[in-house]
């Protein structure tokens, strides 16, 4: 096959997908993958693709974007409360988590009021104040904000914010994302926020993270963490990649009673 049949093959993979990998594309084309690679670097330079980690991207697809917290949070919005539902049932009382920005975390925060001697750190500023407003009579979860420099996504981030984060242990870390992806793993376009995040996931003892369905298959700019890297995802719909199923947690009761004994 000649390197413009490649070319052509590649474009047509990615015809109504955002993201293709590149050892499906050696199988399918019947060459190696690093002939792949020198195709998607083709195609990149042309401007047809973005080249990602383990594949590529239809240009324009790659999300650089961060819309805002407003934004954000009218999208979803059933999905992402179902899913906060079923992530405050892995918290124990006593324990000590971190929730970081995003607006499927800021939910699982109006679950937490009643929970018994638990410390919650967040760098979430919607998370921090409706924690405040909920436990306005003195009782309720422990809570420390974290410096930093306020992000679109209403979270603190920047040196202030990691290094505060880097001194703390925890025992869950709840984390929203931009983007989830089996190669390129948990992403966000803010490189603030996937250094501050990266500490969080570096400071507990399992990273849990929450993203609807909309989430797969996203890759943005900045890197946070691998998807092995997580001990769970949880999400309202079973991604149709079976890369996912191992980290992924669909919220039934059934499923949220099994992640709750592995992760206590």
């Amino acid at each position: 096959m000649l390197a413009a049949e490649r070319h052509a093959a590649i474009l047509a993979a990615l015809d109504g997908r955002p993201v293709v990998r590149v050892t499906e594309l050696a199988g399918k084309l019947g060459v190696s993958e690093m002939t792949v690679r020198r195709d998607i670097d083709a195609l990149q330079a042309a401007g047809s693709v973005h080249r990602i980690h383990g594949g590529a991207a239809r240009a324009g697809v790659l999300a650089a974007a961060e819309p805002g917290f407003p934004a954000n949070a009218r999208r979803q919005a059933a999905q992402k409360r179902a899913i906060a539902r079923a992530a405050a049932q892995l918290v124990l009382p006593g324990m000590t988590i971190s929730v970081t920005g995003g607006t499927t975390t800021v939910q699982l925060v109006d679950h937490l009021a009643q929970i018994e001697g638990l410390t919650v750190v967040t760098n979430s500023l919607p998370a921090a104040d409706r924690l405040h407003r909920l436990t306005a009579g003195g009782r309720g979860p422990s809570v420390l904000l974290t410096g930093g420099e306020r992000s679109p996504s209403e979270a603190l981030v920047g040196p202030l914010a990691t290094a505060s984060i880097r001194t703390l242990n925890v025992d869950l870390c709840f984390m929203g994302v931009h983007g989830v992806d089996v190669d390129a793993g948990i992403t966000t376009p803010n490189l603030a926020e996937a250094e501050t995040n990266r500490a969080f996931a570096d400071g507990c003892g399992h990273l849990v993270v929450l993203a609807d369905s909309t989430k797969f298959g996203v890759v943005s700019l900045a890197r946070i963490a691998g998807l092995e890297e997580t001990s769970c995802l949880i999400t309202e719909t079973l991604p149709a990649e079976p890369g996912f199923a191992r980290h992924t947690l669909v919220t039934t009761p059934e499923t949220i009673k099994d992640a709750r004994k592995a992760l206590t």
